[in-house]
């Protein structure tokens, strides 16, 4: 991840929806604040209903904040000349259907001004990396959910931009088309692009992105790398031994506290670190087998859940 001044950058920002006439106020984002650098992919992750396409539309310009500022490579949201430079899919792109895929391309070439020169080499480009070279000449309707959404990409790198904002870019995909996009994300990096990825699905985040912030009711609860999340308390190990006597895994349950899963040849243990040293002591000298130790580090689905309760319980 390269450093310099932040491609995106949202600062106190608040979003106020009116849901009817003579009706309250309701408040969906509560003052939110973040950056993304450049060349780097970053995961906005959160529940249904946190935000994150709110936040996502206020940065594209479909709708405005109530109060506070958002920045895509140095320009106002509100304005409109630096998109150029800006890809976008949505979470739920719509489609001419009467259109080939080659079509569909050709005519968002045309709107976003690739010299026409470019165009065909860049649809053939576009077309082989996101697995559609097959399918260039068939109609949309003919697509899958899975190939629209692969067009849907497509689409918003047409103009090659230097910063992309995929809204749910796994949505409908299959475990082979999936593997295919975190490749294509990873090569956007690679290229000096920016990701910016909004997204539910928590081991995408975790294979493809660099920094993450979770959004819960509206506000930012965790914003950084992965390992800043790891507290040295929390931290525990992995050991799997066989021939485990019923009488010692009871022992170390008790004297650990350590959490003991399965049965028959094999258990597992997860233990705190500072305990693993004792862990083995015990185990060997009462001539049960060392399988492996495995350090264990805090996933993203638990600092997810952590974020969601605190929330809930009013870490608000």
């Amino acid at each position: 991840m390269s450093g310099g001044t932040p491609i995106v950058r949202v600062e106190n920002v608040v979003k106020d929806f009116r849901p009817g006439f003579g009706l309250r106020t309701k408040r969906v984002l509560h003052g939110i604040s973040f950056q993304v650098s450049p060349g780097e992919i970053f995961g906005f992750v959160g529940p249904n209903g946190a935000g994150k396409t709110t936040t996502l539309k206020v940065l594209m310009g479909l709708i405005g904040a109530t109060s506070g500022t958002a920045r895509i490579l140095g320009h106002d949201v509100r304005e409109t000349a630096f998109r150029e430079h800006v890809g976008f899919l949505p979470e739920n792109p719509w489609f001419h259907d009467f259109l080939t895929g080659r079509e569909f391309l050709r005519f968002y070439a045309r709107l976003a001004k690739v010299p026409r020169a470019e165009r065909e080499a860049r649809i053939d480009t576009l077309l082989a990396w996101v697995g559609l070279a097959h399918a260039g000449d068939a109609r949309l309707r003919t697509y899958s959910k899975g190939m629209l959404q692969r067009a849907g990409i497509a689409q918003a790198l047409i103009h090659d931009p230097q910063v992309v904002f995929l809204d749910e870019p796994m949505s409908g995909l299959d475990p082979i088309g999936r593997v295919e996009i975190r490749d294509l994300i990873l090569r956007l990096r690679d290229e000096g692009k920016t990701v910016f990825m909004n997204t539910h699905i928590l081991h995408d985040v975790e294979m493809l992105c660099d920094r993450v912030a979770i959004l819960v009711d509206g506000r930012i609860r965790w914003e950084g790398r992965l390992e800043e999340f790891e507290r040295e308390g929390e931290r525990k190990s992995q050991v799997v031994l066989a021939n485990l006597k019923p009488e010692l895994a009871e022992r170390l349950e008790q004297r650990c506290q350590a959490e003991l899963r399965g049965h028959g040849e094999r258990v597992e243990l997860r233990v705190a670190e500072k305990d693993v040293e004792g862990v083995l002591g015990m185990a060997l000298g009462a001539g049960a087998e060392v399988v492996s130790v495995t350090p264990l580090r805090q996933s993203l689905e638990t600092i997810f859940l952590s974020a969601v309760e605190g929330a809930a319980g009013g870490g608000r």
